[in-house]
């Protein structure tokens, strides 16, 4: 059972562990909330929550938005409000209307090295967590390594 957060969202199982959903209807473009949590400057301290702020800064973000899941066809966005040219306040933003109730999701764009494979369900479902301009090197690394293992089994029988 999702326990309320705030009057915008609530925290609850989903189909792959904890998920966000709408408390509430968004409309397109509406804001849903502003993403908290710690900012960390170490590649040391990332973890698969973690949001790219810039090139040596991530966000890892606290309750509830760091249980956003990843879908290929998201329904939210995380988007920046720059400040003195920093990175620094994130918000989600709803891509289409989003209904009560509705799990509210993210596409994760990975980098390939970082691909884990997805479960999302979606229709048309990359088959990988990864940023869609990589998937066709994440693919083509993956045939490589099939064709190395047919390889070493034939060499093996």
């Amino acid at each position: 059972m999702p326990k309320p957060w705030n009057d915008q969202v609530l925290v609850g199982p989903s189909a792959i562990g904890q998920g966000v959903f709408a408390a509430r209807q968004f409309r397109k473009g509406q804001t849903i909330g502003r993403i908290e949590g710690t900012v960390l400057h170490s590649l040391d301290e990332i973890t698969p929550y973690c949001i790219e702020l810039d090139e040596i800064r991530s966000l890892e973000p606290a309750e509830p938005f760091r249980f956003l899941n990843h879908r290929c066809e998201p329904n939210c966005e995380v988007y920046s409000w720059d400040e003195d040219g920093e990175r620094d306040f994130l918000y989600l933003m709803a891509l289409r209307t989003i209904r009560a109730g509705e799990e509210l999701t993210i596409d994760y764009s990975w980098p390939d090295y970082a691909a884990i494979r997805c479960k999302c369900g979606a229709d048309n479902c990359r088959g990988w967590v990864v940023d869609p301009a990589q998937l066709d090197n994440l693919l083509r690394r993956e045939q490589a390594k099939r064709d190395r293992r047919r390889k070493r089994s034939k060499v093996m029988t």
